[in-house]
């Protein structure tokens, strides 16, 4: 969807706590995952919080990688809500699987730490606070300034490997993120998956879709369906350009809600949750098959 529309979707989110209902519906969920889903032995992880110079100041980031051995570097761009422990916690689970994974504070040039709650955030009366927030990284050139410094850092360190390509990641508004960071070091990223990425085609000059001629990296979109009815029209251009570009991408809509694979997303009280524990895993397999295809 637009960043027009994503931010409508925000606006009409209220904070609420989930009801009886909807442990239920999650419940049920969780068993459908373990009944259906396999799952690999995790290696031991550590997690370190590091500091990351850019031409912009310093970046506080989580650094999350196996105990022994090199492995392929990864980056994570959050959603709106930024660096957290439902994000650590996601970087560290792709850790066991065999990646020393950076989870970036994108609002570092703001501030540096968590800056939002999901617990206390309420859509009606804190969304003025996102405003400068996403601003300072969605700024022209922030981005790709932040990958070059990032990919670099991740290339000087004894955790990684860095014969193997680089795989990137982001949700919501990181989806656009994920694209310039592919595009802004095309020759280091392998692979990139967007999760319910917003503002991914825009009428702008600088929509990230005119960014597919300049990525080599294999490329995953998993669409939610509200932005797919938004925007009915975006995944079919986010893939002529990708065809148009010779790198086909893969681009599937999810039945979820935009937000689905974040497990702290804020809910309104009485509606159904956003955080979809069957398809958040099911993006979590395309992933992996994602990064074990493109991060050679």
């Amino acid at each position: 969807m637009t960043q027009q529309t994503h931010d409508q979707y925000d606006a009409d989110q209220q904070e609420g706590d989930l009801s009886r209902r909807d442990f239920v519906a999650m419940g049920l969920a969780a068993g459908v995952v373990a009944a259906g889903i396999p799952t690999s032995a995790a290696m031991p992880v550590v997690e370190t919080m590091v500091e990351i110079k850019t031409p912009d100041g310093t970046c506080d980031a989580a650094f999350s990688h196996p105990t022994t051995g090199t492995h392929p570097g990864v980056i994570i761009w959050p959603d709106a809500f930024g660096l957290r422990p439902a994000i650590r916690e996601m970087g560290k689970r792709l850790a066991g699987e065999g990646y020393a994974v950076l989870t970036v504070n994108p609002y570092y040039r703001v501030g540096h730490g968590t800056l939002l709650d999901t617990k206390t955030f309420s859509f009606q009366n804190d969304r003025a606070k996102l405003t400068p927030l996403m601003g300072s990284i969605t700024a022209d050139g922030a981005a790709e300034k932040d990958a070059a410094a990032f990919v670099a850092w991740l290339d000087t360190q004894k955790q990684v490997n860095a014969s193997k390509k680089i795989g990137t990641q982001g949700y919501c508004m990181g989806g656009p993120l994920v694209m310039r960071t592919a595009a802004a070091v095309p020759n280091r990223i392998g692979a990139g998956g967007s999760f319910h990425g917003g503002g991914l085609v825009t009428q702008n000059p600088n929509s990230p879709h005119l960014l597919a001629p300049k990525i080599k990296a294999k490329m995953y979109f998993g669409v939610a369906s509200n932005d797919d009815m938004q925007q009915p029209t975006a995944k079919d251009t986010l893939k002529a350009a990708f065809e148009a570009a010779k790198n086909p991408a893969k681009i599937e809509v999810y039945s979820s809600l935009h937000g689905w694979c974040m497990s702290d997303m804020p809910v309104a009280a009485g509606a159904p949750p956003i955080y979809n524990q069957a398809d958040a895993e099911k993006a979590w397999g395309e992933l992996l098959a994602l990064y074990k295809a493109g991060l050679a």
